[in-house]
C-alpha cells in the first residue's frame, strides 16, 4: 500500500512539450490488411540506432543526429525504406508486403525456427563465454560510479495544467522536456545524484559500495521515498538467466532458456567502435509472459555484448508499469575485455497501459569509469556497516559536484534543481505533501508529536463491543535516537479503559544498542501466533478485528511489563535479552484460564502471574533497513528470516506461579524460481520444559476472520489445538500468472495463480493435562494436521481470493472443512 500512496503523489502534477532532438519519427507498422505487425525492427539507415515496435505495431525513434531514411524489417515481410521529408515526423503508417515464394504468399506468425538459425549459433557462443567477459576475468576489481535517478510526470495536456490543483505552482511547467524513448513530454519532480566507489572480489564473492556524495532535490529527507526509489532500481547482470525487477523475475534475452522464450533474428553486421559486431533482434514467442523485445550488438571474436536495448512487452503481467526500457553500453578495454560503462533504465508507471494514460517516468542513469584490477583488499574490508551515517556525504558543495560529476548538468537540468527547491516552499505543495505523508505513515503530524495510527482507531470484539483507540508518539524526524509512544482505548460494552506506553533509546548508534521499557493493560486474543514476542504495543487482528467469523469470546485481560536490551554487532544480526512480567486472567465469563498450582491439584487459581527472562537471536540477511534511527522501516524486498528465543520462567519471583524453560524457532525463506514464480517456506518449532497452564501454552493459531493472515491456519478456530511442543511447515507459491497467460480468454485479466500447504504436529505432556482446570479439553495435533489451498490473485490489481480445504480431523465438533479468505495489497 505504501508504494501506491507514494506513486499517487507523483500523479498530482502535469506538463507540456518541448522539442530538442535532431530527428524524431513515430508511427505504426501494419500489413496489407491494416493489421498491426508486432516486433518489427525500425532503424535509421546506415546506423546502429533502432527500436522494435510493440505488440500493436507502434514505434517511436529519436536521434540527436540528422537522418533522412528509416528501414523497417520483420520476419515474413519484405524490407521497406521510408524517406523522412522533415526532421520531425509523427504518426506515419508503414505498410509492409508479405514475402512471395513460388507464386504464393507465405505468411509467418512471427515465430522463428530453432534449426538452422545463425542467430542461435551466435547465442550459444555467448553462453560459452559469458563468465569469461568483463569483471569476471579478474580476481578483484574497483571503479568509480555515478548514478542519477529521476522521476518525471508525463502525458499531461494543457487543459489538465490549468486545473485549480496547480494554482500557485504554474512555474513548474517551464521545465518540460520530451522523452527520447517514447516521444512524450515530461516534467522532472525528483532528482537524486550519488557518487561512490565500488569494490569487488570474485574469489570471496563480495561487493562493497562506499558512497562519497549524495544529493537530492524534490521530497528531500523523506527516507521512505528514497528507499522506495532505491528498491525499484537494483543492479543486475544482463548475462544472468533471469533479471528481477519490481519483485518479478524476467527471462533475460541472453538466458540459456531463451530459445524457448524468444524469437531471434540475425539482422545485420557492422563495425561498432572499430569492432566487427553482429546485430540480433529478439522478441517473445508468447504474450503475457515476463519477457523483453529489443536488439543487441555482440562482438564476433569474444562474443561479448557491445550494447543492448530492450523493452518489456506491453502484455507482460505486471501492474502499474506501462513500459520498461533498458539500455546498456560496454567499452572495449583491450581486445578481450568488455566493461559496462553506461546503464540506463526508464520505467513508465501508470494506472493502466493505455497509450494516452498519464503517469510517471522513473529513470536511472549509471556511469562507470576508472577501473582497476587485482588490487586485493582484506576480507574484513567488505564487512557491512551496521548503522553508519556520514552526514558529510549529503552536504557536498556545488563546487564539489561540478568537479566530480561524470557529465555536466545541462542548463535545463540546473533549472530543474532550482525549480524543485522552490516548490518545497509553496504552501499548497506542502499541504499536498503532508496529506500523502499522513496516508503513508498513518499518523497526523503536529509539531514534534504524531497522533494515530488512524487505521487502528476502530475495532470490535465480543467482550468490548465497539472499541475506539487513539495514540501519540514523539517524532522529531525519521532518524530519532529515542522515541516515546502510548495509546488509550475504550470498549463500550465492558465500559473499561485500556492503555499502553513504551519508550526506546538508542544509546549507541554504531552497534545499535537499544534500551526499551513499557507496560500494557489490554484485552487480547492469546495464540494469534506461535512464535511470541514481547512487543508492548503490538496488537493482532484477532483481538479487535472489525470483520470476524464465529464466536470470539476466548479473550484474556493482559497486564504486560518488560525491560529489553538489544545490540546489532553485525549488520542484520541482533542479540537481545530482557525481563518480562505479566498477569493473565480471562476477560469473558464464557472462557476460563483456571489451573492447579501443582501436580497434586490441591490449589486452583484463575489468574496467572509470571516473570520471565528472555534471550533472543534474530538474523535477517539481505534485509534493507530504511533510516538510521531507533525505529526503522524495511524495504519491500524478499529476505531470509531466522528468529530464535529462549525464555526462563521463575516461580515465586514477584509472586510468579511456575518454573519452566521455553525454546522457540522461526525460519522463513523466500525462493524465486525464475519464470515459475516465487515460493515462501516457513518452519516454526517450539518446546516447553516443565508444566504450565493454558495461558502459557502454545496455541496453534486459528483464523476466524475473512482475511488471509500469515502464520495462521485458515480452517482452524481459536484454541482448537494446543501444544507444549510443536513443529509447523507452511508453503505458498505464486505462479505470477504463468498458466493463466496460456489460456486465451484469461490473458487480458492478468490474474495470478497461488497454491499453498500448511501442517502442524504437536503434543501435550501428561503433567500439563493434570494441572489444566480451565474446562477446555486439550486437543493436540498428534496426527499431523494439514490443510491446502488454491487462490487467484491480482483481481482488479488489488485483491486476492484463497480457497482452503481442511485435510483431516474432519470429525471434530464444528470442524471448518472449507474456508474462503481474501487479502488486499499493492503489488507490481
Amino acid at each position: 500500500m505504501k508504494k501506491s500512496i507514494l506513486l499517487n503523489l507523483f500523479f498530482l502534477f502535469a506538463m507540456t512539450s518541448s522539442l530538442f532532438a535532431q530527428t524524431k519519427v513515430s508511427g505504426v507498422v501494419v500489413d496489407k490488411s491494416n493489421r498491426p505487425v508486432p516486433f518489427a525492427n525500425i532503424a535509421f539507415q546506415n546506423s546502429t540506432e533502432g527500436v522494435v515496435s510493440n505488440e500493436d505495431g507502434i514505434f517511436y525513434l529519436e536521434s540527436p543526429k540528422n537522418y533522412t531514411t528509416i528501414v523497417i524489417t520483420s520476419v515474413g515481410f519484405s524490407d521497406k525504406e521510408i524517406v523522412l521529408e522533415k526532421p520531425v515526423t509523427y504518426k506515419i503508417t508503414v505498410q509492409l508486403s508479405e514475402v512471395l515464394s513460388l507464386n504464393e504468399v507465405v505468411i509467418y506468425a512471427g515465430k522463428t525456427s530453432k534449426k538452422n538459425n545463425p542467430a542461435l549459433d551466435i547465442l550459444r557462443k555467448i553462453w560459452e563465454r559469458r563468465r569469461k567477459n568483463g569483471l569476471h576475468l579478474f580476481k578483484q576489481y574497483q571503479m568509480e560510479k555515478y548514478e542519477k535517478i529521476e522521476f518525471d510526470l508525463n502525458t499531461i495536456d494543457t487543459a489538465y495544467m490549468k486545473k485549480k490543483l496547480f494554482k500557485g505552482m504554474e512555474f513548474i511547467f517551464k521545465h518540460v522536456d520530451t522523452s527520447k524513448i517514447t516521444g512524450k513530454t515530461y516534467l522532472p519532480i525528483f532528482i537524486n545524484e550519488a557518487l561512490s566507489d565500488v569494490y569487488g572480489d570474485n574469489n570471496l564473492k563480495k561487493v562493497k559500495e562506499k558512497t562519497k556524495a549524495n544529493k537530492t532535490s524534490g521530497f528531500n529527507g523523506n527516507q521512505q521515498i528514497l528507499a522506495f526509489v532505491n528498491d525499484l532500481y537494483t543492479d543486475f547482470d544482463i548475462y544472468d538467466n533471469h533479471l528481477t525487477f519490481f519483485d518479478k523475475s524476467f527471462t533475460s534475452p541472453l538466458s540459456t532458456s531463451g530459445i524457448d522464450v524468444y524469437n531471434y533474428i540475425l539482422r545485420d553486421s557492422a563495425f561498432v567502435d572499430k569492432k566487427w559486431c553482429y546485430n540480433i533482434v529478439f522478441y517473445p514467442r508468447r504474450k503475457n509472459e515476463l519477457t523483453f523485445k529489443g536488439d543487441f550488438w555482440v562482438s564476433d571474436t569474444t562474443y561479448a555484448i557491445k550494447n543492448i536495448n530492450m523493452a518489456v512487452t506491453k502484455s507482460a503481467n505486471i501492474n502499474w508499469v506501462k513500459d520498461i526500457y533498458i539500455e546498456q553500453e560496454f567499452e572495449v578495454m583491450n581486445d578481450s575485455v568488455f566493461l559496462l560503462t553506461k546503464d540506463y533504465m526508464m520505467t513508465d508507471f501508470a494506472l493502466n497501459k493505455k497509450d494516452k494514460s498519464k503517469g510517471v517516468y522513473g529513470k536511472r542513469t549509471t556511469y562507470y569509469r576508472d577501473h582497476k584490477f587485482n588490487v586485493e583488499k582484506p576480507e574484513n574490508f567488505y564487512k557491512e556497516e551496521v548503522n553508519y551515517l556520514d552526514k558529510e556525504v549529503y552536504n557536498k558543495s556545488e563546487e564539489y559536484w561540478e568537479e566530480n560529476r561524470f557529465e555536466n548538468l545541462t542548463k535545463d537540468e540546473k533549472g530543474v534543481y532550482k525549480m524543485l527547491d522552490t516548490l518545497q516552499t509553496v504552501k499548497k505543495f506542502q499541504q499536498l505533501y503532508s496529506l500523502v505523508e499522513i496516508l503513508d505513515s498513518g499518523y497526523l503530524h503536529f509539531g514534534n508529536l504524531d497522533y494515530g495510527p488512524i487505521f487502528a482507531m476502530v475495532g470490535q470484539n465480543s467482550v468490548e463491543g465497539l472499541r475506539l483507540r487513539t495514540g501519540v508518539r514523539t517524532y522529531f524526524g525519521p532518524n530519532d535516537p529515542w522515541r516515546l509512544q502510548s495509546y488509550i482505548a475504550y470498549g463500550f460494552k465492558d465500559d473499561k479503559i485500556k492503555y499502553g506506553i513504551t519508550g526506546k533509546w538508542m544509546v549507541n548508534d554504531k552497534k545499535r544498542i537499544i534500551l526499551s521499557a513499557g507496560n500494557r493493560r489490554d484485552i487480547e486474543q492469546i495464540g494469534a501466533s506461535l512464535t511470541t514476542t514481547n512487543n508492548v504495543l503490538g496488537r493482532n487482528y484477532a483481538s479487535s478485528g472489525l470483520i470476524t467469523v464465529g464466536s470470539n469470546n476466548k479473550l484474556t485481560n493482559v497486564n504486560l511489563s518488560n525491560v529489553q536490551f538489544e545490540i546489532e554487532p553485525i549488520k542484520n544480526l541482533i542479540f537481545g535479552t530482557g525481563v518480562t512480567y505479566r498477569t493473565l486472567i480471562s476477560a469473558s465469563p464464557e472462557f476460563s484460564l483456571d489451573f492447579y498450582t501443582d501436580l497434586s491439584q490441591t490449589t486452583k487459581k484463575s489468574q496467572v502471574k509470571q516473570s520471565e527472562v528472555n534471550l533472543l537471536v534474530e538474523y535477517t540477511p539481505n534485509k534493507k533497513p530504511i533510516g538510521f534511527g531507533v525505529e526503522r522501516d524495511v524495504a519491500d524486498n524478499p529476505f531470509t528470516s531466522l528468529f530464535v528465543t529462549y525464555s526462563q520462567g521463575f516461580k515465586n519471583l514477584f509472586s510468579s506461579d511456575f518454573n519452566y524453560k521455553k525454546l522457540q524457532l522461526y525460519y522463513r525463506q523466500p525462493i524465486i524460481i525464475g519464470p515459475l514464480g516465487r515460493s515462501n517456506l516457513t518452519v516454526e518449532m517450539g518446546k516447553t520444559f516443565g508444566y504450565i497452564p493454558l495461558g502459557l501454552m502454545s496455541v496453534v493459531p486459528g483464523n476466524q476472520s475473512i482475511f488471509d493472515i500469515s502464520n495462521t491456519f485458515s480452517n482452524l478456530q481459536y484454541y482448537e489445538f494446543v501444544a507444549d511442543q510443536y513443529v509447523t511447515f507452511k508453503w505458498d507459491h505464486d505462479f505470477q500468472g504463468r498458466f493463466f497467460a496460456r489460456i486465451p480468454f484469461m490473458r487480458k485479466l492478468n490474474w495470478r495463480e497461488n497454491i499453498g500447504f500448511k501442517s502442524v504436529y504437536g503434543t501435550v505432556s501428561d503433567d500439563n493435562r493434570t494441572i489444566n482446570a480451565s474446562g477446555l479439553v486439550y486437543n493436540a495435533p498428534e496426527k499431523v494436521y494439514w490443510e491446502y489451498s488454491a487462490g487467484v490473485g491480482n483481481i482488479f490489481k488489488f485483491f486476492r481470493v484463497d480457497f482452503s480445504w481442511r485435510g483431516n480431523y474432519l470429525e471434530m465438533p464444528d470442524a471448518n472443512k472449507f474456508a474462503i479468505k481474501i487479502s488486499m495489497g499493492f503489488y507490481f
